[in-house]
C-alpha cells in the first residue's frame, strides 16, 4: 500500500517536472519567436545599407588668394562638385600718401586678402580633390576629414516615421480614434520632421560637404590717383603774382578801350570848357576900372 502511494507520488512529480518544463520551454520558444519576427521587421522595413557622411576642411595659406579660389572652382567642377559659398575679402591695413604735384597722390596701401569656399564633392573623390586643393598653397596650416555613421540615426527616424504612419492610418479606419485633434497633427508634423531629416542624410551621404579657407602674405598696391583736398590745387606766390600783373594789364587796356570808344564825348567835354572859359574871360570886369 506505501509502495503503491510513493509510486503513485513519484509520478505525478514527474508529471508536473514535465509539464513546468514544457511550459518554460515554450515561453524561451515564444520570446526568441518574437526577437527573431522583430529582427525581421525591421530588416524588412529597413535595408540596413550604411549612411557614412564624411566632411572635411583645408586652412591653407597661397601666393594670391582670388586666383587660388578660381582655381578651386575649376576643380570643382572638374570632380562634378558644386560651389556652395564663395567669399574673396581684401582688407586695406595701413595707407600712406604721397604728393607728387599739386593736383596728385601716389597711394600706398598695405592690403590682406583671404577667401572662404564651401563645396560639395562626391564622396568617393574626396581625398582626390583635397590633394589637389593642397597643393595649390603654400603650405597647409590644417587639414581635417571625419566620417560619420548615421545608419542608426536613418533607420529610427525611418521606423518612427512607419509607425506613426500607420496610427494616422488606423485612425482613418477607425481601428484607432484619437479625440484630440492637436495630438494628431503633432504626429504628422513628425513624420515629416523625420522624412526631411533622412533626405537630409541622404544628401549628405551623397555629396561630402569641404570647407576651404585660404590666406595670403600682406601685398602692397600702389595707385596715382587725384588730390581731393580743393585747397592744394591753390597756385603759388610767385604764380598769382604774376597772374596778378597780367590782370592789371588787361584792366588798363580795357579802360583805354573804353576811353577810345567815348572820345566823342570827351571832344565835346573839351569844347564846353574852353566855350566856359571864352564866357569867363568876356564878361569879367578888371579889378583896377572899379577902383
Amino acid at each position: 500500500m506505501i509502495r503503491q502511494t510513493l509510486n503513485t507520488m513519484l509520478v505525478t512529480g514527474i508529471a508536473l517536472f514535465a509539464a513546468c518544463k514544457g511550459k518554460s520551454s515554450y515561453r524561451e520558444n515564444l520570446k526568441v519567436s518574437t526577437a527573431d519576427s522583430a529582427s525581421v521587421g525591421i530588416a524588412k522595413d529597413s535595408s540596413f545599407e550604411a549612411k557614412l557622411v564624411k566632411t572635411g576642411s583645408i586652412n591653407f595659406k597661397v601666393k594670391d588668394a582670388e586666383r587660388t579660389s578660381e582655381a578651386i572652382s575649376d576643380l570643382t567642377n572638374k570632380y562634378n562638385g558644386m560651389v556652395m559659398h564663395h567669399n574673396v575679402t581684401s582688407t586695406v591695413e595701413q595707407t600712406k600718401d604721397f604728393h607728387l604735384s599739386n593736383d596728385s597722390i601716389l597711394r600706398v596701401s598695405s592690403i590682406t586678402a583671404v577667401a572662404d569656399i564651401t563645396v560639395k564633392i562626391p564622396p568617393a573623390k574626396v581625398e582626390d580633390f583635397m590633394n589637389e586643393v593642397s597643393h595649390l598653397g603654400v603650405y597647409v596650416t590644417e587639414r581635417k576629414m571625419d566620417i560619420t555613421d548615421k545608419t542608426f540615426d536613418y533607420i529610427t527616424e525611418k521606423l518612427k516615421a512607419k509607425n506613426r504612419a500607420e496610427i494616422v492610418t488606423q485612425q482613418k479606419t477607425g481601428e484607432v480614434k484619437i479625440k484630440d485633434s492637436g495630438i494628431l497633427l503633432n504626429m504628422k508634423d513628425d513624420m515629416v520632421d523625420q522624412k526631411v531629416n533622412n533626405l537630409r542624410t541622404d544628401d549628405a551621404v551623397k555629396y561630402s560637404v569641404i570647407e576651404l579657407h585660404c590666406f595670403q602674405n600682406t601685398k602692397i598696391n600702389k595707385e596715382v590717383i587725384a588730390d581731393d583736398d580743393p585747397s592744394a590745387y591753390q597756385s603759388s606766390y610767385s604764380s598769382r603774382f604774376e597772374t596778378a600783373l597780367q590782370n592789371g594789364f588787361e584792366v588798363f587796356a580795357e579802360l583805354a578801350l573804353g576811353v577810345a570808344n567815348l572820345w566823342s564825348l570827351v571832344v565835346i567835354a573839351a569844347l564846353c570848357w574852353l566855350g566856359y572859359r571864352y564866357y569867363k574871360r568876356k564878361h569879367s570886369k578888371p579889378i583896377l576900372n572899379n577902383i
